[in-house]
């Protein structure tokens, strides 16, 4: 008696987020995935199949994400990343030249290279899975994504949110579940006392000019739990929480993480 030939199930990928220059997205691969790439890179995802992934500031208005199978299959899918109009401001005077001086990058090199090792590191937190909440209340004093352009040169954009408490030692929380990768006791040149979370899957989040730090590094923090409180510390010009994202390489907007401020 001849078998019946059994065909593989059928196997899409399913996701939903906000699908939008700085924005992300999660959704769940099939079932036996075992690598998936957005747009050639690979990114990590739970044993579930569940992941989280995103979009860069600057990227494309279409990515393609693939999970390959155990079997050999490969599936696909195409997806639309929405532009967005940023705040950009044209200003008519040169940028000012040179860059930073020796003696300034002798102290600045140690704080990337602290960060950069910060981010490497993929803990087992699983902050990446929940809804995000507001790490402080105030006056939003600056907006992911802003720009300058001086007499068509680009400055550098503004890599994040940023809160004004109004005064220092305002306490804030943390938005979403994770492990504390960096803790700046000493502060840095221009973050002053930084915070870093790892959310788990690629995800962190950066808090600077902190007053104070509340945690530790390896801690476990747990969504709203109170991680700092709000200074001025490094380069800044008032009291404010500069939030900063970022999933693996790609910087992005806090604003799409968050309902409204209540």
């Amino acid at each position: 008696m001849e078998l019946p030939v059994v065909q593989p199930l059928p196997a899409t990928i399913e996701l939903g987020g906000e699908l939008t220059q700085g924005g992300w997205m999660r959704g769940t691969l099939p079932p036996s995935t075992v690598e998936a790439t957005l747009d050639g890179t690979p990114f990590p995802f739970a044993p579930d199949g569940s992941f989280f992934a995103a979009f860069d500031r600057d990227a494309g208005t279409s990515a393609k994400l693939v999970a390959r199978l155990a079997d050999g299959r490969v599936i696909e899918r195409e997806i639309a990343v929405s532009p967005r109009k940023w705040n950009i401001e044209h200003i008519n005077v040169a940028r000012t030249p040179g860059g930073a001086s020796a003696d300034f990058m002798k102290i600045r090199e140690p704080e990337l290279a602290q960060i950069a090792t910060a981010r490497e590191v993929r803990s087992d937190a699983e902050g990446w899975r929940q809804n995000f909440i507001w790490p402080a209340k105030g006056r939003i004093s600056g907006r992911f994504g802003s720009q300058r352009i001086y007499r068509g040169e680009p400055g550098s954009y503004h890599s994040g949110l940023d809160i004004s408490s109004g005064t220092s030692g305002t306490p804030f929380v943390a938005p979403a579940d994770g492990v504390v990768i960096l803790a700046a006791q000493t502060p840095f040149s221009l973050e002053g006392h930084l915070l870093m979370i790892d959310h788990g899957n690629g995800l962190n989040s950066a808090f600077l000019h902190c007053s104070e730090i509340s945690v530790k590094l390896g801690d476990h923090v747990k969504q709203g739990q109170v991680i700092g409180k709000i200074g001025m510390s490094g380069r800044a010009t008032g009291p404010h929480l500069h939030w900063s994202l970022k999933w693996l390489d790609s910087r992005l907007d806090p604003l799409l993480f968050l309902g409204p401020m209540p």
